[in-house]
């Protein structure tokens, strides 16, 4: 995806979500800023909203009232009255005018326009419970390389009133943005979902070659690179999948990895937005099976830290 420059030179991206007081993007307490898109298609994704780099609007079915306030205010001729959707996207603008019109929150605009200069100053508004915590901002998505320039400008802004950046990256981006997301983050949080080739084709639409020579290309040049695994219950979580990981992250001098349990969260959004993916049933997350994990990596020579 590319945006066009403003009048004033700068950049323009598609947010979906500015979370406040996070614990786990990151060091310290930290304001997450959700990008939308994604070139990534995982069967487990937990923040779905963020797949299309367009805005759109979710419907949840259960808060609908029936009052017709939606149907009133839009001017596409976009709202149908079926039981379960709302919404004919075929005509949809994403204007947002239903979601304003709504009085039971049924109807949400997913995805706001902004500038690197309006969003520094509103993250900035955090800047005393950074201070405190140690903690900073963290670029989530999506993929925040979809928009490098403006993550390039946003970061600049940040820095200079003092606060840290972390990004987390799929690592699918093309090498010639390396340098801007070097230059930019002070941390970078790197997913590694499956170490198989073909496998990770089958897991999130992509071979993970691309991946895996960014990470190797990162880990010489930038000192906090923290790869990261979203350990999927049957997927993921065998002993070959475990080893391999560990060696190769061995391989590149990087002796600590993080454990994301899976949270069926995503699941539960897939109704309200438009997507042809499909909710997936995975086993149970436990946490003897974490520990199981945390105690393979120890064994292949890698501390491996376990989120809750």
């Amino acid at each position: 995806m590319s945006t066009k420059p403003s009048s004033e030179g700068l950049e323009k991206a598609i947010i979906s979500n500015i979370q406040r007081f996070s614990l786990h993007d990151g060091p310290g307490i930290r304001t997450t800023v959700f990008l939308k898109g994604c070139p990534l298609r995982c069967i487990w994704c937990q923040n779905p909203e963020t797949l299309s780099a367009k805005p759109e609007i979710s419907f949840r079915h259960e808060r609908c009232i029936g009052c017709g306030s939606c149907q009133a205010a839009c001017q596409c001729g976009a709202i149908i009255r079926g039981n379960d959707r709302r919404i004919d996207y075929s005509r949809c603008n994403a204007c947002g005018d239903c979601a304003k019109a709504c009085p039971g929150g049924a109807l949400t605009l997913i995805g706001e326009e902004w500038r690197p200069d309006d969003l520094a100053a509103e993250l900035a508004m955090d800047i005393d419970f950074f201070r405190e915590s140690g903690g900073g901002v963290t670029f989530s998505g999506g993929e925040p390389l979809l928009y490098p320039a403006f993550l390039e400008q946003a970061c600049k802004l940040l820095h200079k009133r003092g606060i840290t950046v972390t990004v987390e990256t799929c690592g699918f981006f093309d090498r010639s943005l390396m340098d801007i997301l070097v230059r930019s983050a002070d941390f970078i949080y790197y997913d590694l979902k499956h170490m198989d080739r073909e496998k990770h084709r089958e897991l999130t639409g992509r071979d993970n070659l691309r991946i895996l020579d960014n990470f190797s290309a990162l880990a010489s040049t930038h000192d906090c690179l923290q790869p990261r695994i979203p350990v999927i219950p049957g997927m993921n979580d065998n002993i070959e999948n475990i080893r391999h990981c560990a060696s190769f992250i061995l391989s590149k001098g990087i002796r600590t990895i993080h454990c994301l349990p899976y949270n069926p969260l995503g699941r539960d959004k897939l109704p309200w937005i438009n997507t042809i993916q499909r909710p997936q049933v995975f086993e149970a997350q436990e946490r003897d099976k974490m520990e199981e994990l945390k105690s393979l990596f120890q064994k292949e020579g890698v501390d491996a830290i376990v989120y809750s």
